[in-house]
């Protein structure tokens, strides 16, 4: 008798499983299998499983790997990752999403036969039962970090630290901007609650509404009219570092995909901004994003190196310059789990040169007068506060301008909010000024 056709449930699972070998074993980007896998499914509720799963097996990899070591009689072969990640998907669903557990059991087992290896499903069938009549070992909620990682944490951030581990095993809220030019605030959140989903606002951001589950976009009322927008609060924030006057001529050095851009635009629409980024395919997006949102003739677009000015610039000064600069993205960890699988130590050290390179490559397009400000997505002292304050220190006219405290700790010559605070991701905001001073800089001491 032919054995019968596997479940669509156990598919899905499959997927999980191929979507977290490639991303742990083969070092790929989660976003980007994700985003090939996904299509493979018909109903978005297993679309929305794969994702969750994926989620919460990457950020509590540490946690299943420790019960493997202890509940698996030999390690797995190399051949055996795809059996890993299929464990990993399991302990997930157990433990993280707390899905019923014969449910989550009966799928992973019959996916273990999907992916042709039949001869392994008493194998998954013994582990998940245990971890469902035992419970998972408790690990540290530092254990996914690496311990590079680790420890620039603790020095940068002694007192938060231990949260700044804990918030990385926390699935983020759902934040969305709302395009004022189109829509109030308030009124875009009576259309959500209309649909069930409730919304809440926060004093800090003046466009922003969060939903603590998040939803494909196809539940946004208006999201493809341009009503509304998906952006992080501390991404939303940038708009009120960078507070510009009507025709003011700005520059968005590294712009995909166009959020910021784009919420600059919503605030104030006769602004005269070029979008700049040097991969041809993101700067597709930013274009995408705009006419979204009905913003595609205020802009222009163009691709390009930000460092290399003769390549792009037509030599007339800006107003003001974003510099969203390349970094580490360590603080959005609990949105890119997969950062802590492939970020390693010597990238710092390279990030920070770009970052160098692109501050002093662009200050002079910036008018005297003019503000530039510089942001990360990064909690990083290398990346944020030292970066800035040695552009300081070798800078004429350059002056800082200090942000309140509504943008997070004081950091030197910034500030820094870290992950999880106000519900919002980790972010660095610093705000140059150009004067027409030259700084008097004391003479060197050689003795």
């Amino acid at each position: 008798m032919p054995s019968p056709s596997p479940s669509l449930g156990a598919q899905t699972r499959a997927v999980a499983a191929r979507v977290l070998d490639a991303v742990i074993h083969q070092g790929r980007s989660l976003k980007a299998e994700l985003g090939a896998a996904l299509p493979q499914l018909a109903d978005s509720r297993d679309r929305a499983l794969v994702e969750a799963i994926s989620f919460a097996a990457l950020r509590r990899q540490a946690r299943y790997r420790t019960a493997l070591q202890r509940w698996l009689q030999k390690p797995p072969g190399r051949r055996d990752s795809e059996l890993v990640a299929l464990l990993l998907a399991g302990l997930a669903q157990i433990d993280a999403l707390q899905m019923p557990a014969h449910a989550a059991l009966s799928a992973t087992v019959d996916a273990a036969r999907v992916l042709g290896r039949a001869h392994q499903a008493g194998l998954v069938n013994a582990i998940l039962r245990r971890a469902q009549r035992e419970g998972l070992p408790p690990t540290d909620a530092d254990a996914a970090w690496p311990e590079w990682l680790r420890r620039r944490i603790r020095h940068d951030w002694p007192e938060h630290a231990g949260t700044v581990f804990a918030e990385g095993l926390n699935p983020a809220p759902m934040w969305l901007r709302v395009n004022r030019r189109q829509v109030a605030r308030d009124d875009y959140a009576a259309r959500l609650a209309r649909t069930g989903l409730e919304a809440a606002t926060e004093p800090l951001l003046a466009d922003a509404l969060r939903l603590d589950t998040a939803v494909p976009v196809s539940a946004l009322p208006g999201f493809a009219e341009g009503d509304v927008s998906i952006q992080d609060g501390s991404a939303q924030q940038v708009a009120d570092a960078l507070v510009l006057q009507p025709r003011a001529r700005v520059l968005d050095a590294c712009a995909a995909p166009g959020g910021k851009a784009a919420h600059l635009l919503e605030r104030e629409p006769d602004l005269r901004l070029l979008a700049l980024d040097v991969d041809a395919q993101r700067l597709a997006k930013v274009r995408g994003t705009l006419e979204r949102l009905k913003l595609g003739r205020n802009a222009q677009t163009r691709q390009g190196d930000a460092s290399d000015i003769p390549a792009w610039w037509d030599g007339e000064a800006f107003d003001a310059v974003l510099l969203d600069a390349p970094c580490s993205a360590t603080g959005i960890v609990r949105r890119q789990p997969d950062v802590l699988l492939h970020r390693k130590a010597g990238d710092i050290a390279t990030l920070t040169a770009l970052q160098s390179r692109l501050l002093d490559a662009l200050w002079p397009t910036l008018r005297p007068g003019g503000v530039l400000v510089y942001t990360t997505c990064s909690i990083l002292d290398a990346e944020n506060r030292a970066q800035v304050a040695a552009f300081l220190d070798r800078t004429a006219a350059a002056v800082v301008e200090p942000l309140p405290s509504d943008f997070g700790h004081a950091a030197g010559p910034g500030r820094q909010r870290l992950p999880g605070e106000q519900d919002m991701d980790g972010f660095f905001y610093a705000r140059i000024r150009k004067t027409d001073e030259q700084k008097n800089f004391p003479a060197s001491d050689n003795s």
